[in-house]
């Protein structure tokens, strides 16, 4: 049986923190490697301006995304900064670009935290998890904040 290859999703928020607890007690059982993507809210290529060589990302993303760290020393990360494609919806433009990048990843799971809106608010914001769920090729476990919630390695 090959590894499994589990994404986390993360837009640092609190919901984000809260469901990173699921996905590191995910990999530890499943003993699977763990990638921790951002989507930056940046263009990587800024309009307008020319590019022989991909621009480097920004030492502050790359330095936040890589303090979402498990404790647990045997979990394998990656980590990886990612960029939507501009033009598209911004709602969507997060959404599609973990998609995208689970499918060309060959993810077995995508783990992300949902902040539960619903109704009017729901309608004006969109969801990224919503379209994840949507889209994705395979499982997406999305976690609702809720701060009852502990999850421990012997569990």
């Amino acid at each position: 049986m090959s590894k499994k290859k589990l994404l986390f999703a993360t837009d640092y928020s609190q919901a984000s923190q809260h469901a990173f607890q699921y996905a590191v007690w995910l990999a530890h059982h499943l003993q699977g490697d763990l990638y921790i993507v951002h989507v930056s809210d940046r263009e990587q290529y800024p309009v307008g301006e020319d590019f022989d060589e991909e621009p480097a990302p920004s030492q502050e993303e790359i330095d936040r995304l890589r303090s979402v760290s498990p404790d647990e020393p045997s979990i394998r990360c990656e980590y990886r900064l990612l960029y939507g494609e501009p033009g598209s919806a911004e709602i969507t433009r997060p959404a599609k670009v973990i998609v995208d990048f689970a499918k060309n990843e060959n993810i077995d799971m995508i783990v992300l935290g949902t902040h539960g809106r619903s109704g009017f608010g729901h309608l004006l914001m969109g969801s990224v998890a919503e379209y994840v769920v949507r889209h994705a090729h395979c499982p997406v476990v999305t976690v609702r904040q809720s701060k009852e919630l502990q999850i421990t390695s012997d569990s």
